[in-house]
């Protein structure tokens, strides 16, 4: 009969021992575990840049507050103020009463046209970026091309036949003449459309029409939802360029209904230019743009942050 051999037993010293760590030793593990990110620590030379980089970008805004808390005669002086004076309650108490420019009149009429554009701009274009990505169609891809194809046509050669377009409908010179042809884009339509794909599984679209949604219904409930961080960016964007824009609201308004930028325009015309005047104008036509990013400015960042991770 074979007999099993059976290993010998291990001497209880060849069993290595842990030892468990000291309760300080566990705290310090614990905090360093608290604090760590997982990031590389920054180097010097990055905070150098980093800090270079707010300068510059931060620098100009700087400083047309200062020259707007400033009388003119202090643009020209040599060395140029580098702290903020006391006239910026002056300077923009004189922007609102100068009747020939109507400031208070062009900012309320740049917050219609530039929140009716980001509004209509947004939702239209996420409905036809949704209909491009997710429902089939006949001619979908044919659609996608023309409008595509509008983003590759500047916008000065339109400007005449808008032109005359906008007197045909007895619109020229009054304020939806600056916002009828801004109500959609192509560039968002194709930015939503690209989104869509990538964020939006077909199998969530599929569940929801199994539990008897429609597609409206499926749009509002569950796709505009997950679209918030790309349509925030969207949005900031379609409001900039509105708010921007001086070409087109400079040739189809007339004297009673100027924007923003066209108030701008006139107080830095003349044979005598206020400076001071023009830098507290400036401040106040920067300050909305300021307050949108700062509260969109999270989902902004995340939609940014989360297409390049997708990317």
């Amino acid at each position: 009969m074979t007999q099993i051999q059976l290993p010998a037993a291990v001497p209880p010293a060849a069993v290595p021992v842990v030892e468990a760590p000291s309760p300080h030793r566990r705290r310090s593990l614990a905090r360093l575990a608290a604090q760590s990110s997982g990031a590389t620590p920054a180097s010097k030379l990055v905070y150098l840049c980093l800090t270079i980089s707010v300068l510059l970008s931060a620098g100009p805004l700087y400083y047309m507050v200062v020259m707007a808390s400033r009388p003119n005669s202090d643009i020209t002086s040599v060395p140029p103020p580098l702290t903020p004076g006391d006239q910026l309650g002056p300077n923009i108490s004189r922007v609102f009463a100068n009747q020939d420019v109507m400031f208070g009149q062009a900012m309320v009429n740049s917050v219609l046209v530039a929140g009716v554009a980001t509004i209509s701009v947004v939702v239209l274009s996420a409905l036809a970026g949704f209909a491009f990505a997710k429902l089939q169609f006949r001619g979908r891809n044919a659609l996608l091309l023309i409008v595509i194809g509008t983003m590759m046509v500047p916008v000065q050669l339109g400007l005449v036949p808008l032109y005359m377009l906008m007197g045909k409908l007895g619109l020229a010179g009054t304020l939806p003449s600056a916002l009828l042809p801004f109500l959609v884009s192509g560039f968002g339509v194709f930015m939503m459309r690209q989104y869509t794909a990538q964020a939006i599984p077909n199998e969530l679209i599929e569940a929801a029409r199994v539990d008897g949604a429609s597609t409206f219904r499926i749009f509002f409930s569950v796709v505009f939802p997950i679209l918030r961080p790309a349509a925030a960016v969207l949005g900031l964007l379609t409001f900039m360029e509105r708010w921007n824009d001086f070409l087109w609201p400079y040739l189809t308004l007339d004297a009673e209904h100027p924007t923003v930028q066209v108030a701008l325009s006139r107080l830095s015309g003349g044979y005598y230019t206020d400076q001071a005047l023009v830098m507290a104008g400036t401040l106040l036509g920067t300050l909305p743009l300021v307050i949108v990013f700062i509260v969109f400015g999270r989902q902004i960042i995340g939609g940014i942050m989360q297409g390049g991770v997708k990317g």
